[in-house]
């Protein structure tokens, strides 16, 4: 068991995950902490982006009711080093690239304050199957006014969608715009070959492999 106290105080970086077990479920599940490490220092908090899909443990999930009992163990996992975006003149451009539930550890991320008025160019290109699936979409104004522009992507829009189409990496090829490689940092998370093709792109622009971070 892992007494409160520290178990609040393990969350330190946006990225990082826990384990989260209900006591009649055997197996336990992964989830990334949507919430940024400021929300559990001042108000013992974790916030989750969970979908429910019918059978599985994240149905269960959604159904708990205040008092319930869940299992937490202490967080893990790398996270976002902060430090590696840091200081806004060192790393003016930012890239960030989230499909599906990998918006959860960036909305982390971008709630943790990234300085992004302080930055020339901050990017979100964000990929869902459509707008029903896209999950935040009442955090993008604030997001926005925090400087942080967001290219929504969608895979299966209907037809009054005029935004961008198909999947992000493919959204980013079309527009590009690397202003200067040296000091533009990419932030990665989500479906596996998302993020090797955005890699890749990257790197063919210019941009150091170590200035592209995952949280894994």
């Amino acid at each position: 068991r892992v007494p409160l106290p520290d178990l609040l105080a393990s969350h330190i970086l946006p990225g990082q995950y826990l384990q989260l077990r209900l006591p009649y479920v055997a197996r336990p599940s992964f989830l990334s902490i949507a919430s940024p490490p400021s929300l559990a220092a001042a108000r013992g908090e974790f916030e989750f982006l969970v979908k429910s899909v019918a059978g599985s443990t994240a149905e269960l999930l959604c159904r708990l009711r205040e008092g319930d009992v869940v299992e937490l163990s202490q967080v893990m996992g790398r996270g976002f080093d902060m430090d590696q975006i840091c200081p806004p003149e060192g790393h003016s451009t930012v890239l960030i690239f989230a499909a599906g539930s990998g918006i959860s550890p960036i909305r982390s991320l971008i709630e943790s304050g990234i300085n992004a008025n302080k930055r020339s160019d901050v990017r979100l290109y964000y990929g869902a199957a459509n707008l029903q699936s896209m999950a935040y979409q009442d955090r993008f104004k604030d997001w926005e006014s925090s400087g942080v522009k967001i290219v929504p992507v969608l895979s299966q829009p209907d037809d009054s969608w005029t935004g961008e189409c198909g999947y992000v990496q493919a959204a980013f090829a079309r527009a590009r715009k690397i202003y200067n490689p040296q000091v533009t940092t990419a932030v990665l998370c989500g479906h596996k070959w998302m993020m090797e093709e955005v890699t890749s792109l990257l790197v063919a622009n210019g941009v150091s492999r170590k200035r592209i971070l995952m949280n894994f």
